[in-house]
C-alpha cells in the first residue's frame, strides 16, 4: 500500500479537476445552468458597460457640445437603462456568491463524510504506514483549501474566462490593430505569470508538506508529554519544533512572496498596455476622420482595462487552483485507498434450542451460532485452531513462522516471550486485523476468512495495555462494548470489573464526563473501565494483551478476581510479562523470534528447564 507523500504535486491535474467538478456539481445540472446564466449576465454587463461609454460619448456628449439649450432627456433615459443593467449584474454576482458558498459547504461536507467513512473501512496496516498528522491534514488543510477555491476562486476563474471571450470578440469588432497590441501584452503577461506561477506552485507544495510535518509533530508531542517530561526532553522538543517551524516559515514566505508578486507584475503590464492603446488609438482616431471615433476609443480603452483585469484575475487565481488541485489529489488518494477485504459469508446469528434442535431466532437470546451460506448453523463455542501459520507485515519480512496451536472452549492460553517475539501479532491475526501469508486459522471449525469481519470481531473481546477512552460519560464508555445495553447491564459489568465502587465515588457517578482519554483517572481506573467495557460485550473469546502490566500490584489484586470471573467459560488468550498471571493457564506458549519454542502448562514447562524455567526462576529476564 503506498504511503502518502505530503505536498506531492498533482500528477494528473486535468483528471483531478474533472473529478473535483463531479464531486462539487455531480447531479446538480440545474445549479450549473443557473450559475452559467448568472455569469453570462455579469459578463455581458461588463461588455455592455464599455459599449455604453462609447455610445454615450458619441450620441449624447459630443453632439451637445456648444448647444445653447441642450435636451438631456435622451441621456437620462440611456443612463436609466445602464443603471438597470448594473443592477442586474450586481444581483447576478450576489446570487453566484450565495449559491456557490452553499454548494461549496455542501460538497466539503460530503467529502469529509466520505473521507471519514473511508478511514473506518481501511485496514490497520494503512494507519501503521501513514503518519496520523498527515492523515489529519487532509481533513483540515486540504479541505479548507478546496473550500476557498470552490466557493470563490472557481467562480472568479470561470467568470473571468467567459468575460475574456466576450471582451475579445467586442475588441476585434471594434479595431483589430488595437486588439493585436492587447494580444501582444497578454502573451507577455502569460509568459511572466506562468514563470512566476511555476515557481509559486512548487513553493506551495513545499508549504503543504512542511505544514503537515508541523501538525504531525505537534500531535506526537501532545500524545507523548509524559515521556517528554520524564526524560526532560522539553528543550530538545522545542528545538525540533523550532526547526520544523522555521522550515514552514521559509516555505510559506517563499510561496506567498511569489504569489504576491504576480499581482503587481501583471497589473503594471496592464498599465503599459493601456498607455500603448491610448497612443495608437489616438493616432487612428485622428487619421480615420470619424470612422474610429473618440467614443469608440473610450469604449476600447474600457474593454482593454476590463480585459487586463480579467487576465490579472486568472493569474491571481492560478496559484490557488494549483494548490487546490494538489489538495484535491491528496483527498482523492485517500478516497481511492482499497477498503479492508471482507470476502466472508458466514454470519453470526441468535439461536434457540440445543443440539440438533438448534434454530435461528429473530430475537436476542444471548445464544449464538455461525450461519453458513447454505443455512447450516454451527454453535458458537470458541474453539480456535492455528495451523502452520506464517505472517509478515510485508511479504519480504516474515515475523511469524510455522505457528500451530489450538484453544478448546473455556481454555486459557498464554503467550510469553521478549518484546518483538510475536505475541501481540498472533492475537491480531485472530480478528483479522492482518491477513496471514500461509496456513489456516479456524474458529469452531470454520476458516476465519469465510466469516464476515463484523461478526468475527463481535465474537472477540480485547483488553489492551493501552486504554482508549472516548469523550463522553463513564456509562457511555462502558456501553461502547454493547450500545444497546441496559442500565442494569452497565452496572453489572462495572461490578464484575470491580469498577463500580470507584465510579460511585466520582462527582456524577456513571454520568461523570470523561475527555482526553480519561484525563483525571488513574491508569488503573482506566483499565478497569476497559475491562468493564469488554465484560458488557460478553464475548466467547477474550484476548488480554498485557492488560495488567500498567496497573500497580494493589490494583492488580483488586482486578484479578473480576478478571477470573470474566474469563469463566470463555476461551482466553493472555499476553503477560508477569508470569504469576499465567500460572493457571491450560497451555503456555513460549515465543522467540516469531517461533513457538516451548509449550505446555506451568508444571510441564518448569520440568523442561528451558527458557520458561529460566524466566520463572529469575535467571533470565524478559526484555
Amino acid at each position: 500500500m503506498p504511503r502518502y507523500r505530503q505536498g506531492k504535486k498533482a500528477k494528473r491535474p486535468g483528471r483531478t479537476l474533472l473529478r473535483l467538478m463531479k464531486a462539487v456539481f455531480g447531479g446538480k445540472l440545474h445549479v450549473i445552468i443557473f450559475i452559467l446564466v448568472c455569469i453570462g449576465v455579469s459578463s455581458a454587463a461588463t461588455v455592455y458597460s464599455a459599449a455604453f461609454i462609447g455610445e454615450f460619448i458619441d450620441s449624447f456628449v459630443t453632439p451637445l457640445i456648444g448647444v445653447a439649450d441642450p435636451d438631456f432627456h435622451p441621456a437620462v433615459v440611456a443612463l436609466c437603462k445602464f443603471g438597470a443593467v448594473v443592477i442586474a449584474s450586481t444581483l447576478s454576482s450576489f446570487l453566484i456568491s450565495y449559491v456557490m458558498v452553499d454548494v461549496a459547504q455542501g460538497s466539503i461536507y460530503r467529502l469529509r463524510l466520505e473521507m471519514f467513512r473511508k478511514l473506518e473501512n481501511l485496514p490497520l496496516s494503512f494507519f501503521d504506514q501513514n503518519p496520523h498528522g498527515a492523515i489529519m491534514s487532509r481533513f483540515s488543510n486540504d479541505t479548507d483549501t478546496l473550500n476557498q477555491v470552490v466557493s470563490n476562486g472557481l467562480v472568479q476563474l470561470i467568470t473571468a474566462a467567459i468575460t475574456l471571450v466576450m471582451i475579445f470578440i467586442s475588441m476585434v469588432r471594434s479595431n483589430w490593430i488595437l486588439t493585436l497590441i492587447v494580444i501582444l501584452f497578454v502573451f507577455l503577461t502569460i509568459r511572466v505569470s506562468g514563470s512566476i506561477g511555476k515557481k509559486s506552485g512548487k513553493s506551495f507544495q513545499k508549504q503543504q508538506k512542511d505544514l503537515g510535518a508541523v501538525n504531525g509533530f505537534i500531535e506526537e508531542m501532545i500524545g507523548g508529554q509524559r515521556v517528554i517530561k520524564v526524560f526532560t526532553h522539553e528543550e530538545k522538543s522545542k528545538e525540533d519544533f523550532a526547526a520544523l517551524n522555521e522550515e514552514l516559515r521559509v516555505s510559506m514566505t517563499s510561496a506567498n512572496a511569489l504569489a504576491n508578486v504576480m499581482g503587481p507584475v501583471t497589473s503594471n503590464l496592464g498599465n503599459l498596455q493601456y498607455v500603448a492603446v491610448v497612443i495608437v488609438g489616438s493616432l487612428i482616431a485622428i487619421n480615420t476622420h470619424g470612422i474610429f471615433t473618440v467614443g469608440a476609443l473610450a469604449a476600447f480603452l474600457q474593454l482593454t482595462r476590463s480585459f487586463s483585469m480579467n487576465v490579472n484575475q486568472i493569474s491571481m487565481q492560478a496559484n490557488n487552483v494549483l494548490l487546490a488541485l494538489a489538495g484535491a489529489e491528496r483527498v482523492f488518494e485517500l478516497l481511492d485507498q482499497v477498503d479492508e477485504a471482507d470476502e466472508g459469508r458466514v454470519t453470526l446469528v441468535n439461536t434457540t434450542g440445543s443440539g440438533d434442535e438448534i434454530r435461528e431466532s429473530e430475537t436476542k437470546t444471548g445464544q449464538w451460532a455461525w450461519k453458513r451460506e447454505n443455512g447450516e448453523l454451527v454453535p458458537l463455542r470458541g474453539d480456535i485452531t492455528m495451523k502452520d501459520v506464517d505472517f509478515g507485515y510485508t511479504p519480504e519480512k516474515v515475523v511469524l513462522h510455522d505457528i500451530s496451536l489450538y484453544a478448546k472452549p473455556g481454555q486459557k492460553i498464554a503467550f510469553v516471550g521478549a518484546t518483538g517475539a510475536g505475541k501481540t501479532t498472533i492475537t491480531n491475526l485472530l480478528n483479522r486485523f492482518y491477513n496471514i501469508q500461509d496456513g489456516t486459522i479456524t474458529f469452531d471449525g470454520i476458516d476465519i476468512k469465510e466469516i464476515r469481519l463484523k461478526d468475527l470481531r463481535s465474537s472477540l473481546g480485547m483488553i489492551l495495555q493501552d486504554t482508549n477512552l472516548f469523550t463522553g460519560t463513564i456509562r457511555d464508555n462502558i456501553r461502547y462494548g454493547k450500545l444497546d445495553a441496559t442500565e442494569e447491564e452497565v452496572i453489572e459489568a462495572a461490578k464484575l470489573a470491580n469498577a463500580h465502587d470507584f465510579i460511585m465515588m466520582m462527582p456524577d457517578g456513571y454520568d461523570t464526563m470523561l475527555s482526553n482519554n480519561g484525563e483525571g483517572l488513574s491508569q488503573g481506573q482506566r483499565q478497569l473501565l476497559s475491562i468493564a467495557r469488554a465484560a458488557i460485550a460478553n464475548p466467547p473469546v477474550l484476548v488480554m494483551d498485557e492488560a495488567t502490566s500498567s496497573i500497580d500490584t494493589r490494583t492488580e489484586a483488586l482486578v484479578q478476581a473480576g478478571m477470573d470471573r470474566l474469563m469463566e467459560n470463555r476461551t482466553v488468550f493472555v499476553i503477560a510479562h508477569r508470569l504469576s498471571t499465567v500460572r493457571n493457564s491450560n497451555a503456555i506458549m513460549v515465543l522467540d523470534h516469531g517461533r513457538i519454542i516451548e509449550r505446555g502448562d506451568h508444571d510441564d514447562l518448569l520440568s523442561q528447564k528451558g527458557l520458561y524455567y529460566r524466566l520463572y526462576t529469575g535467571s533470565v529476564e524478559l526484555q
